[in-house]
């Protein structure tokens, strides 16, 4: 019986997600940038690589709707589809 009252002496510690592991979208709110992106592997017959774009747009949703921690999109491998910024975008167009 006295093992009934130690309930209390736990006490839970949440701990975040482990890298890679992610909520799911139960609201949809990145569905139609899932769907794209799924469409877009079908058509490609599942090659990644051919649809990069949609991938980071789907991403980008997921990281805006706080169902994945923001990561710079570098660190996910699109450094490659990224804008330069503004200071050195005129940098390259120079003779």
């Amino acid at each position: 019986m006295s093992t009934a009252m130690n309930f209390g002496s736990k006490s839970f510690k949440p701990r975040a997600p482990d890298k890679g592991s992610f909520p799911l979208d139960h609201f949809g709110e990145c569905k139609v940038f899932k769907e794209t992106f799924m469409k877009c592997l079908r058509d490609n017959s599942f090659d990644n690589s051919k649809c990069r774009l949609q991938s980071k747009d789907y991403l980008e949703c997921r990281m805006d709707h706080q169902l994945m921690n923001k990561e710079p999109l570098e660190k996910l491998g699109f450094r490659d589809l990224m804008d330069p910024p503004p200071n050195q975008a005129g940098k390259d167009a120079k003779p």
